[in-house]
């Protein structure tokens, strides 16, 4: 009897030490879940952040004042504007007989 005895007692605290051990491990894991999840948070606010960020530069004054700053862009006026005429296919190829050296 006191071999069943201690054969028992190993057992309970063979469970009890396992017991402690997995309490442990999903201690552990929940704290791992809870450092990812305020990451997550902390990346979507980036996110959201820089999306607002981004319409804020797109609009069509900032982008004006970009073109004129950096690029020198200016507005077209009828001064500097080039108009092109249409040619049609027939209208070229009658010109180009004309010119033919006959």
């Amino acid at each position: 009897m006191g071999r069943l005895n201690f054969v028992l007692l190993l057992a309970v605290l063979a469970s009890a030490l396992y017991l402690v051990k997995t309490q442990y491990e999903s201690r552990r894991l929940y704290v791992e879940l809870e450092k990812a999840a305020a990451q997550s948070r902390k990346i979507e606010t980036e996110n959201d952040r820089l999306k607002v960020e981004k319409r804020a530069e797109a609009t069509p004054l900032k982008i004006e004042k970009l073109a004129k700053d950096r690029l020198l862009m200016r507005t077209t006026t009828p001064a500097i504007t080039e108009y092109v005429k249409y040619k049609s296919a027939a209208d070229v190829a009658a010109a180009a007989v004309q010119k033919a050296p006959q």
